[in-house]
């Protein structure tokens, strides 16, 4: 019997308190079957009925151990496409809206990566000089190339092992997609800015001499995460003017300048952790996320601690933010009647080596 899939054109009308009852309904009906993962930058009204929050490879991670048949991902697209390669055969990766990417991953796609690895390639031996190390804010097609290359990925929180590991194995990194993750991370360690040289996709060979190529220690992507790009070291100075006793803390996904002037520099989960482990009575302005901050503002108010967003400007993740209540119970209620909608699932071949860049990582942290 062919089960119909319901049309996600009925759900665009409900609105989010309907939406708040029929999906506690659907997770009543599919119980231990099914879990949800909210990722930090959600909105309340979907980061609310999460089963598990956190960040990306957190989230993934947590779900393969499940007894879950149905991974629920409220998150991205790279999210999810983590998520089918670290769960069991049996396990379904999800994503509610198909229309939630990443700008930053998207600014290094498969053809732009491997005509930089050729062009280097004339250059430069890569595969005895170079070891490709991809943020896992990027695609599968891009960890698989790691993976093929014997290369690694890395996240916001373990970059620097990461890079230590990378250096071992290669004189030279490539790193992709974020820039100032690299950047900042690498120059923690001791390496001048000087021994870094942006990659700009965009130009023949990088925009960068023959020269250039060979004497840097770290080749940088041309990309960047665009909510972080809103925070400037001027907002900390001014803040700072008017309220001296401040913490400054900030994702690395920020700019350098920002990063420099920050107290303390961590992924969205360390950034949770410092500031909750913080003293009372403290005062902190952080550089991530709106969402985040704003629900990290309300937890704290009872400690007396005051959490400030570093920008006048708004900056919320806006392809996070595609992911509704209306497309969640769209989903959630599909799997009751025994439809699946919007299944991520990643080639074998592609899986392999991505996962092969993914163990690699996993291995050292």
């Amino acid at each position: 019997m062919t089960i119909t899939a319901l049309p996600i054109q009925n759900y665009a009308l409900l609105t989010d308190e309907e939406c708040d009852l029929r999906i506690n309904q659907a997770k009543h009906s599919l119980g231990s079957n099914c879990i949800i993962l909210g990722h930090h930058y959600q909105r309340d009204s979907v980061f609310k009925h999460a089963d598990i929050s956190g960040d990306s490879l957190k989230l993934s991670r947590e779900a393969a151990q499940s007894v879950a048949q149905y991974i629920v991902f409220c998150g991205v697209h790279f999210m999810a496409e983590v998520a089918d390669i670290l769960s069991r055969p049996e396990q379904i990766a999800i994503l509610p809206d198909l229309a939630a990417g990443c700008s930053m991953a998207d600014m290094a796609n498969k053809i732009n990566v491997e005509r930089c690895w050729q062009e280097l390639s004339q250059i430069i031996d890569v595969e005895t000089e170079v070891t490709p190390v991809t943020y896992i804010n990027s695609s599968a097609d891009l960890k698989a190339f790691c993976g093929q290359h014997e290369g690694i990925v890395c996240t916001s929180s373990n970059a620097e092992k990461i890079l230590q590991w990378s250096f071992a194995q290669r004189p030279k990194v490539l790193f992709f997609p974020d820039q100032h993750l690299g950047r900042t991370t690498a120059h923690q360690m001791g390496i001048p800015l000087a021994d870094m040289v942006i990659w700009d996709f965009d130009q023949p060979q990088g925009g960068l001499s023959i020269a250039e190529i060979k004497a840097a220690k770290i080749i940088l992507w041309k990309g960047y995460c665009s909510v972080h790009q809103v925070f400037q070291p001027e907002q900390i100075d001014t803040f700072l003017a008017q309220y001296p006793e401040t913490k400054v803390i900030a994702h690395p996904e920020a700019c350098f300048e920002v990063c420099e002037k920050a107290d303390y520099i961590g992924s969205t989960e360390s950034i949770l952790k410092i500031v909750r482990n913080a003293a009372a009575n403290t005062r902190w302005l952080v550089a991530t996320e709106l969402n985040l901050v704003n629900r990290l503002h309300n937890e704290c108010q009872a400690d007396g601690k005051n959490v400030h967003f570093m920008s006048a400007t708004l900056s919320m993740c806006s392809t996070m933010f595609r992911t509704d209540p209306q497309h969640l119970t769209w989903v959630l209620e599909n799997l009751v009647q025994g439809s699946i909608v919007n299944q991520i699932q990643v080639s074998t071949e592609q899986a392999q080596y991505a996962k092969k860049s993914l163990d690699n990582m996993l291995a050292i942290v």
